[in-house]
């Protein structure tokens, strides 16, 4: 019997996108117990490195699988809830902020939730929700970088409060496209 290339497991792609989701407890706890930014930055820079990377494997080495479309958008939600918490608990973003983006991404749960119980998929990720994690992406460690009174957070400062703004406003856009989507499918 042969595997088909979407039923793999144990790929490269799958590999790293293991290993992000490893390194968010690690991220965590350097972020709030050592306040350890160098670090942390490091596992956040790292973890949008991998994230890339995991991508252009899977096309490069012919290794998508399903397991990958589950792993890879997990990642990004765990780094992404992980960082907000952190931040908010840091005092590094307002509550209402992390409270608008985690909302979101219940309420886009509970779209792909409703679909699945009525037969359908998940909805096209769309590339408004791709420029909303590439802008949180580097708004995330630009924010973390921006913190204190050093030359380089003077410089991050701005970029970071533009591309979390900018982010953000996407990050919720997208949340409002995926709800119009699973509107759509369910009245089909």
């Amino acid at each position: 019997m042969t595997i088909e290339p979407a039923d793999k497991i144990w790929t490269i792609p799958n590999a790293l996108s293991i290993l992000r989701l490893a390194g968010v407890p690690v991220f965590l706890y350097l972020l709030l117990v050592p306040k350890a930014d160098g670090w942390a930055l490091a596992i956040l820079v790292a973890s949008g490195v991998t994230d890339w990377l995991d991508g252009k494997i899977a096309r490069w080495l012919n290794q998508t699988s399903r397991l990958g479309t589950l792993l890879d958008p997990a990642a990004d939600r765990l780094y992404t809830l992980a960082t907000i918490v952190a931040f908010v608990v840091r005092d590094i973003v307002p509550w209402w902020v992390a409270a608008a983006l985690v909302a979101r991404d219940l309420l886009v749960g509970l779209c792909i939730a409703v679909l699945r119980r009525r037969g359908f998929g998940p909805p096209e990720v769309t590339y408004i929700g791709k420029a909303a994690t590439f802008n949180l992406m580097y708004a995330f460690p630009l924010l973390l970088l921006a913190q204190g009174g050093s030359t380089a957070a003077e410089v991050a400062r701005p970029f970071a409060y533009a591309l979390a703004i900018w982010g953000g406003l996407l990050f919720l856009w997208s949340g409002l496209l995926y709800t119009v989507q699973t509107r759509a499918a369910l009245r089909s």
